[in-house]
C-alpha cells in the first residue's frame, strides 16, 4: 500500500485527476492524505467532493479553511464573502446534504506513525497527541446533532492565545484557527491572521509556526497545506503541499513512503 499526500485541491477537479493518473492511484491498494480546502476558488468543487467521497476508505481528508466557510454558509451562520467564491453548485445539487454531512464528519487532523496530517499548523506548545485530542473537541461538536451552533459561534481571530484554562467557544475557536488558519506566530503562540504573504514577509516578533525553536511536534513530520505563498516545502519535519493550483501553479503531490514529488500544472 502507497500513501500519496496531496495539496490543496480547491475545486480544481482537472488537475486532481491528472495528479491521480500521474501517480496511478489505485484505490483497492493506495491511500491519498488530502490537506483539505477540497473546495471554493476552482471551478469544481462539487465534482471534487463527490470523487473524495466515493474513495470512501482510500481517501482522507482534514477539515480546511474553505471547507468549514462551505459548512458555514449551508448552515446560514455566514453569507456569501468574495467574489472568488465558487460554491453555489455545491450548495444547490440534490446530494447536497449527503455531501454535507459527510465533509462535517472529516477530522481537523490525523495522527498515524510519524505523520501528523493537518490543513495550516499547530501551536507550538502542542504535540501532535495534544493536538489530536483537541482536535476531537471539535469533531465532536461538527459531527453532533446540534452541529449548527459551532458555525455560529466559530469566526473570529480571538483569542488569539492558547490557554488550556480556555473554555466554550473561546477554546473551540482557537483550535480550529491553529488547525486551519495558521501562518505565522510569536514563539510564545500568538497568532497573526493578516499577514499572507512569504516568511520574510512575518510581522515584527513573528514567525512561521514551523520554525518556532523546541516546538512540541517536531518529533513527528508534519503534512500540511493551506499557505500558497510558501509554495513547496519539503524539509525533514515538515512536507508543506500548497503550491498554489488554483493561482496557475501546480498541484503536488508526495508519495510518503519514499519522498518522491508528482505535480501536474
Amino acid at each position: 500500500m502507497l500513501t500519496y499526500a496531496i495539496g490543496d485541491i480547491q475545486g480544481c477537479y482537472d488537475p486532481f485527476r491528472r495528479l491521480l493518473d500521474r501517480v496511478r492511484f489505485d484505490p483497492a491498494r493506495d491511500r491519498l492524505w488530502l490537506v483539505g480546502d477540497l473546495v471554493n476558488r476552482g471551478p469544481h468543487s462539487l465534482e471534487t467532493l463527490r470523487h473524495v467521497k466515493s474513495l470512501g476508505a482510500a481517501a482522507l481528508t482534514v477539515l480546511g479553511n474553505h471547507d468549514l466557510y462551505l459548512l458555514m454558509r449551508a448552515s446560514g451562520a455566514v453569507g456569501r464573502i468574495g467574489a472568488d467564491e465558487t460554491l453555489e453548485a455545491v450548495l444547490n445539487a440534490p446530494d447536497r446534504d449527503e455531501l454535507l454531512d459527510w465533509l462535517r464528519r472529516q477530522p481537523l487532523c490525523h495522527v498515524e506513525g510519524k505523520y501528523c496530517l493537518v490543513h495550516a499548523g499547530l501551536l507550538p506548545q502542542w504535540d501532535v497527541f495534544k493536538a489530536r485530542a483537541l482536535a476531537r473537541e471539535v469533531e465532536a461538536w461538527l459531527s453532533g446533532d446540534d452541529f449548527a451552533r459551532i458555525f455560529e459561534n466559530m469566526p473570529g481571530n480571538h483569542p488569539a492565545d492558547w490557554d488550556e484554562a480556555l473554555s466554550g467557544w473561546n477554546r473551540l475557536r482557537v483550535i480550529v484557527n491553529a488547525m486551519t488558519r495558521l501562518r505565522f506566530c510569536t514563539p510564545e503562540g500568538r497568532m497573526d491572521f493578516r499577514a499572507k504573504g512569504e516568511p520574510k514577509d512575518a510581522p515584527p516578533g513573528f514567525l512561521p509556526w514551523f520554525d518556532v525553536a523546541g516546538r512540541a511536534s517536531a518529533d513527528h513530520t508534519i503534512v500540511c497545506g493551506h499557505w500558497s505563498a510558501l509554495g513547496l516545502l519539503l524539509r525533514p519535519g515538515l512536507i508543506a503541499l500548497d503550491t498554489g493550483c488554483f493561482w496557475g501553479r501546480e498541484l503536488s503531490a508526495v508519495r510518503l513512503e519514499d519522498g518522491e514529488l508528482f505535480q501536474v500544472s
